[in-house]
């Protein structure tokens, strides 16, 4: 029975404890080494597909150097040796006894594409979440001069890396990731909680101005009585209802916004403090709601990528719609912010022919 070489032999101490594609990995190398020309029914990987550096040097040597003649490459081991001595440049670790070992552990030749597509199933998941890791950093990287930019732009790279994968893998309707989403963290910082009371105290003694930001919505909020004190205040307008302290407490109350403990004489005492404006207080709430889903997303992102049991057609499934929260929240930020891209004019539809109707036309006809 083939021996498969442990991840500490022949000096691969860098190999991580054998995972399904390592052994695919190992049976597509081997047939590589054993039949160079199955190289061509290999298609989709390249030597970064590989999960370690020892097989990606292999892959790397066997995909660039001439491929040998096939008489010559079944009587010795010159090429064998050539791809050896050029991997070696990038793997030190690597032994020509494990390359015979490869070739041994190879259940079928024949079998080539099936394990690529095996090694570029599993790269994707990791492309999927070093992407998602990257924009959950950079939602807590404080040192960025422009948050929301910054975090939006590794949002879009992280869709072009779905859209890159769905071109080898199209997703499929309804198929879904089967590892369950996180929940959504509910951090509350001071500073939130203070502006989002400054933002409920202003937009009580200034009214008008809760119309020019109609782009907040509640769920934007980080406190729940904060969240349903907004939505008494939209309504109050919407209705054009008179609004002050008393009767926003009492739509409040008609809620069941008092009904966690909340104090009204407390809730009264927040409501009569304003400062600044209330589109400065909306956009900071705004932004803070933009970071939030994004962290959120890149999250349920890395959840679904570190599960190994979800295949790339439910991985491009379930990031595509963990994305769209992070699109409709960057809609009403460009709202917000005055950024929306200029719609494109829709071409004018295509005009069906009808019947003549010119004098001349109606003239033929009657001569006819």
């Amino acid at each position: 029975m083939p021996h498969a070489p442990e991840p500490d032999e022949d000096g691969l101490d860098t190999v991580p404890p054998p995972q399904p594609v390592f052994h695919a990995e190992q049976a597509l190398l081997g047939a590589l080494l054993l039949d160079p020309h199955r190289l061509d029914d290999v298609n989709g990987i390249t030597a970064d597909s590989f999960s370690i550096a020892a097989h990606a040097a292999l892959y790397a040597a066997i995909s660039t150097l001439p491929r040998p003649d096939p008489a010559e490459h079944a009587k010795n081991t010159k090429w064998l040796d050539r791809v050896l001595a050029t991997a070696l440049e990038e793997a030190r670790g690597l032994t020509a006894s494990y390359l015979h070992a490869l070739v041994q552990v190879c259940p079928w030749p024949s079998h080539a594409p099936a394990y690529a597509r095996m090694v570029e199933a599993e790269h994707a998941r990791r492309r999927l979440l070093t992407a998602a890791e990257r924009l959950v950093h950079t939602v807590h990287d404080v040192s960025r001069p422009h948050p929301v930019q910054t975090v939006l732009a590794e949002a879009d790279a992280l869709a072009a890396v779905v859209d890159d994968i769905a071109n080898r893998f199209p997703p499929r309707s309804g198929v879904l990731p089967r590892t369950p989403a996180p929940p959504p963290a509910a951090p509350v910082y001071t500073e939130a909680v203070e502006e989002e009371q400054l933002l409920l105290a202003t937009a009580t003694a200034r009214p008008d101005d809760i119309d020019s930001v109609r782009w907040l919505i509640p769920d934007d909020l980080t406190l729940p009585l904060h969240a349903g004190l907004w939505q008494c205040l939209t309504t109050l307008a919407r209705r054009n209802e008179p609004i002050d302290p008393i009767t926003v407490l009492w739509e409040a109350q008609q809620r069941g916004l008092l009904d966690d403990g909340s104090e009204p004489g407390q809730v009264l005492r927040m409501l009569a403090e304003p400062a600044g404006s209330v589109g400065h207080w909306a956009e900071r709430a705004l932004q803070r709601s933009l970071l939030a889903t994004a962290e959120h997303t890149g999250r349920r992102i890395e959840t679904y990528a570190g599960d190994p049991a979800n295949t790339p057609f439910q991985l491009v499934v379930g990031v595509r719609r963990a994305l769209a929260d992070i699109t409709a929240v960057r809609t009403r930020w460009r709202h917000a912010t005055g950024t929306v891209p200029p719609q494109r004019p829709r071409p004018a539809p295509p005009t069906r022919a009808g019947p003549p109707t010119t004098m001349a036309a109606r003239t033929a006809r009657a001569a006819r």
